[in-house]
């Protein structure tokens, strides 16, 4: 809603003084209020602060500490600064006034040509007056959209991210025990924004006597409505969604499926974004016992988190695809045993766990190992614990996921097959999978094929023919295992 005194020193009608800045650096950057003209030693008591005062002194003392005193009073009241139009009166601007400028950081500007105040003071009236409009007008547009936002019941996230972008500076939003809800960085680092969170605006977010967390604005720049003004928008529609959805639990289950998204997703691009999110939300990876874990089957995510926690477990936890999956860290001394990981299921839900991670990457490569595991056994046989450290081949195959050469590997031993069932709608490759899952028993293989076992057998004849390949062959089936196991990494995920 104001200028500043670098914006009136720009204006036209003060550049035709010739404007020297005697004193300047971050005292132009002082709101001007209002223009004042006067050359009365006793101007100080008819200011209110944020005036720019215009002056030829032509009623200034001689004395210096007279002048340091008026100068002195000019600052106390919170004067914006102060240009002086030279002339026979005053030449140069008095050493004295310099000095308390100088040493109080009030702008002083000298006009070295002569111009008419009158044209100054209206440039500058209708400037300020033209940026109150355009606050009032961002107000009320600022207004409608956060109203918008609000009865539509939009979800967090996207609050913040409107917020950010009105204020023009990262925006997060935290719940009562610190922990990140969402935040839009604005293209900064996460983590740089979560450093700086010492220095950022807060608001509550609450509404009927009752608080769910603070939203808050890292410094920028302020815009036409107000950053504190913004803010409180961005807050009341946070709140309305709070008392729409009868509290903040929904705000805890979009902060962990927003970190499990990005982890597993293709915007995961930074491992120090993602560990300072994690140690944003509670979840310590260093010199603790950390593992990606699969859930099978359908359970509230929020009573699995609840039970992990009730463990003594951080956890980050969301459900992607047809299981809920999750991040757990546990103190070096708690062993994730198989009660405990059966406890923190859920009953009758499989478990599928990843090897032991000490940073993103790891944790990383954990949760996608123990959903590879959980896609080649199933879910669907009632409470167990498989670890990926028990199974050799997965192991080797989640080390070298991204290894292309293990990706042409299983695409020349499997190519004939892959042409054969997309040519005639075969079956061929889930009926190597039974094979494979078998080994030494096609009666239990054609069992979970759902064929019979002559039809089980002509498959394999086929298999083996297109392959060129004795699937009796200890060699023959690891190489066929590890291009089966590799081409279920690369499949498209739900």
């Amino acid at each position: 809603m104001f200028l500043t005194v670098a914006d009136v020193l720009s204006s036209p009608a003060l550049q035709r003084g010739a404007p020297e800045i005697i004193v300047g650096g971050a005292a132009l950057e002082a709101a001007v209020r209002w223009v004042h003209v006067s050359d009365s030693t006793g101007v100080a008591r008819l200011l209110d602060g944020g005036e720019l005062l215009l002056t030829t002194g032509a009623a200034w003392p001689d004395d210096d500490r007279m002048l340091r005193e008026f100068a002195v009073r000019l600052h106390e009241v919170g004067l914006a600064g102060i240009v002086l139009e030279l002339g026979d009166r005053h030449p140069e601007v008095p050493g004295a006034v310099v000095d308390v400028c100088a040493r109080e950081g009030l702008a002083l500007v000298a006009l070295t040509r002569e111009v008419k105040f009158v044209a100054v003071t209206e440039a500058v009236h209708h400037a300020l007056i033209a940026a109150q409009t355009a606050a009032l007008e961002e107000r009320r547009h600022l207004h409608e959209l956060f109203t918008v936002l609000s009865l539509q019941g939009a979800p967090a996230d996207v609050v913040v991210a409107e917020t950010a972008r009105a204020i023009g500076a990262p925006v997060m939003l935290e719940n009562l025990a610190g922990e990140l809800i969402a935040g839009e960085y604005l293209g900064r680092g996460v983590a740089e924004a979560l450093r700086g969170r010492e220095e950022a605006d807060r608001v509550p977010v609450q509404a009927r006597g009752t608080r769910w967390g603070t939203l808050l604005a890292l410094p920028g720049a302020e815009p036409a409505a107000g950053r504190l003004t913004v803010l409180e928008q961005g807050a009341t529609a946070l709140a309305f969604g709070c008392l729409a959805d009868g509290g903040d639990v929904e705000w805890s289950l979009l902060a962990q499926r927003s970190v499990i998204d990005d982890l597993l997703g293709a915007r995961f691009a930074d491992a120090d974004d993602i560990a300072a999110r994690l140690e944003a939300g509670g979840f310590e990876l260093r010199g603790r016992r950390c593992h990606g874990i699969v859930v099978g089957g359908a359970d509230s995510i929020t009573a699995l988190a609840y039970r992990a926690r009730q463990s003594g477990l951080a956890v980050v936890a969301a459900r992607a695809g047809d299981h809920d999956v999750a991040l757990l860290s546990a103190p070096a001394s708690l062993e994730l045993d198989d009660v405990t990981l059966l406890h923190i299921a859920g009953p009758g839900r499989p478990v599928f766990v990843g090897p032991m991670a000490e940073d993103v990457p790891g944790l990383l490569s954990s949760l996608r190992a123990a959903r590879d595991l959980a896609d080649s056994e199933g879910a669907g046989a009632g409470a167990r614990v498989r670890r990926v450290g028990d199974r050799p081949l997965e192991r080797l195959v989640a080390t070298l996921r991204d290894d292309r050469r293990l990706h042409e590997h299983s695409e020349r031993m499997l190519s004939p097959l892959i042409r054969y069932d997309e040519e005639r709608r075969g079956d061929l490759l889930d009926v190597l999978a039974a094979l494979l899952a078998h080994p030494g028993n096609r009666s239990a293989a054609a069992a979970a094929s759902h064929l019979s076992r002559s039809v089980f057998y002509q498959r394999l004849t086929l298999i083996g023919d297109l392959l060129d390949a004795d699937l009796d062959d200890g060699e023959t089936l690891a190489a066929l295992h590890l291009a089966l196991l590799a081409r279920r990494r690369t499949a498209p995920r739900a």
